[in-house]
């Protein structure tokens, strides 16, 4: 937007996040996505396709500024942090190595102990605790959908797809010939996937692709499977991300994965608590377990040299 006092205390009285630089005023977060709709632009992401997105310049300065407002201000030096990020796709051609390292750079610059975790493996550690761990977690996200398969806390497979909310959008948009930004807020206002839908309308063809995303992350997990051995033990399934907020999802995913014939025995199919911060919540699950862990390996050192201390 054009920078001007006017607009600039327009922004701060509404509490609207923006920055300001030669070209004007950029309004960041949600609010960016509600005036592009009002004003029918586009909105820009950072990422696309679950990655620091290569198409936009400014995707690093921004993406920098949200990893300081998230994570600054006072923490202990060298504080255990977890991030989360995709596991290799096996559908389109990305390396998501620049995007870890590039998150992992902008982390340490804030002097923590940054480590890397899967996406899928991060809904293992929120929401399969009561089962060691052990389990199948699938994260339907924006730009991709992450499936890791763990034993005991050990993946034995980890992959992403290039398909989320962002490929139901394109679709839908693709198919009624609305604007992927109308098609997007479309999506938020439907409550409920079900098929009392008007034949033709933005909320019929959602139906019709959400169905089809989960169709096709469960025959790209079967292909994944065929090539494992995994122990003779029934896994639980956990499902999360943003994509999987609507009423009806989860139910669909359910009824999908109890008759795919998978290969492995699935004991129980569990929605997480909250979908939205469930990867967030596994990496602090996993952050706390490998501080406790360094300060029982302190302890037992400082126990183990104790009595050569006093022989001495």
């Amino acid at each position: 937007m054009d920078s001007s006092d006017l607009t600039k205390n327009m922004l701060k009285n509404a509490n609207v996040l923006y920055v300001e630089d030669e070209n004007g005023v950029s309004l960041l977060g949600e609010d960016a996505f509600k005036f592009a709709t009002i004003f029918e632009k586009q909105a820009r992401r950072p990422m696309k396709h679950g990655i620091i997105s290569p198409q936009e310049k400014e995707a690093i300065p921004i993406m920098q500024l949200i990893v300081e407002r998230v994570l600054g201000g006072n923490h202990n030096p060298n504080e255990v942090l977890y991030i989360s990020t995709p596991a290799d796709p096996i559908d389109v051609d990305m390396d998501v190595l620049y995007h870890k390292k590039t998150m992992e750079a902008l982390t340490k610059r804030l002097k923590y102990d940054a480590r890397v975790i899967d996406e899928g493996l991060a809904v293992i550690y929120s929401e399969l605790g009561d089962y060691n761990f052990t389990g199948l977690g699938v994260s339907i996200g924006a730009g991709l959908t992450n499936v890791t398969l763990a034993y005991m806390a050990s993946p034995l497979m980890s992959f992403s797809i290039g398909r989320g909310g962002d490929w139901i959008d394109a679709q839908v948009a693709k198919a009624t010939g609305l604007s992927v930004e109308h098609v997007t807020e479309t999506k938020e206002r439907v409550s409920e996937l079900n098929s009392k839908v008007s034949v033709g309308s933005p909320e019929g063809a959602l139906n019709i692709y959400y169905d089809a995303l989960i169709t096709y992350i469960i025959e790209n997990l079967k292909k994944k499977l065929a090539y494992i051995s995994p122990p003779n033990v029934a896994f639980p399934v956990a499902i999360a991300g943003g994509s999987s907020l609507p009423k009806g999802l989860f139910e669909l995913f359910e009824r999908k994965m109890q008759t795919a014939n998978l290969g492995i025995e699935i004991s129980k199919i569990i929605r997480a608590k909250d979908p939205l911060y469930s990867v967030a919540r596994g990496c602090l699950i996993a952050a706390k377990t490998m501080e406790e862990g360094q300060t029982l390996s302190k302890t037992q050192t400082k126990n183990a040299e104790a009595p050569n201390a006093k022989k001495k």
